[in-house]
């Protein structure tokens, strides 16, 4: 199986800071403490086998918050080594748009190569258990001012984000026709015990699908289905592909976090699975075409 894995990370805790991985805890994703070790390409490569993974897109790792561009040029000396193949081909970098310096930090990560966008997360949840930030970054002015400034620079933005946030995100991405968006990890279905959390991420999604220039990220089921088999993922999965369309849907691992619930493999023949009636052209836009497009890899 060929595919084009646009969501992993990697960190090197010898050299980096991590602060949820200096101080890891245990969460709704797992236990932190199981990812404390150094996580570098070969890693990845070896976890893989037997898949054949052709290119990845790297999304940033909660690097350093004061130093968000180490991470971006980390990542790129890593993809600059002849042994790499020119892997992360794509880099996802950290930004926080709310700070005063965050046009310098985009400029900053703009300068490398295989920069291609930005990810800041805005997991806003009433349960504590579930929220990320604790604040709305979407309604912040700052935060809208300097999101503008994607543009500029070309950048794509990855969304994380949960269904009860949906509107006001398809609403952004409406103010940014010419900007791509990327919804991470299947939209975060974290409300599972009710119709009504059921219809939220339904109803979300479709409205986020409603915007041309959004993309989806089938991925990150397993942080909710720690038991997960085909059966329990076959319902996101055809969801997600009949909103976004074939052609705006594209699988990912989200390794190492999801490694924490199952083998690279059985994930991607789970996929494999679920989508196996598909024809051959529907399943190389899923698994390599549409991950390549978006990203310009």
């Amino acid at each position: 199986m060929q595919v084009v894995d646009p969501h992993i990370h990697l960190w090197d805790l010898k050299t980096h800071h991590y602060p949820w991985l200096a101080n890891p805890g245990i969460s709704f994703v797992g236990d932190a403490r199981d990812l404390q070790h150094d996580y570098l390409l070969s890693d990845l490569l070896k976890d893989a086998q037997p898949v054949e993974v052709l290119k990845v897109v790297h999304v940033e790792a909660n690097h350093d918050p004061s130093d968000p561009v180490e991470e971006t040029r980390w990542l790129q000396q890593v993809a600059d080594e002849p042994s790499s193949r020119r892997m992360p081909n794509g880099i996802v970098a950290g930004v926080d748009l709310s700070a005063p310096n965050a046009a310098q930090v985009l400029e900053g990560h703009a300068a490398f190569a295989n920069t291609r966008g930005v990810r800041q997360i805005l997991n806003v949840h009433e349960n504590r258990l579930y929220d990320y930030i604790g604040r709305h970054l979407l309604r912040d002015a700052t935060w809208r001012a300097n999101f503008a400034r994607l543009r500029q620079h070309g950048m794509s933005f990855d969304m994380q984000l949960y269904p009860s946030q949906m509107e006001e995100a398809a609403a952004l991405a409406r103010e940014h026709a010419d900007t791509q968006f990327i919804v991470n990890h299947t939209g975060m279905f974290v409300d599972r015990d009710s119709v009504a959390g059921y219809r939220a991420w339904r109803e979300g999604m479709r409205k986020l699908a409603g915007c041309a220039n959004v993309a989806v990220k089938i991925s990150g089921l397993a942080m909710f289905d720690h038991r997960w088999t085909v059966e329990s993922l076959r319902p996101y999965v055809l969801e997600t592909i009949d909103t976004f369309g074939v052609e705006r849907a594209m699988f990912a691992s989200n390794f190492p976090v999801d490694r924490q619930f199952g083998s690279y493999a059985d994930l991607w023949n789970a996929y494999a699975a679920i989508v196996g009636g598909a024809s051959d052209a529907e399943k190389a836009a899923l698994f390599v075409r549409n991950a390549g497009r978006v990203y310009r890899i």
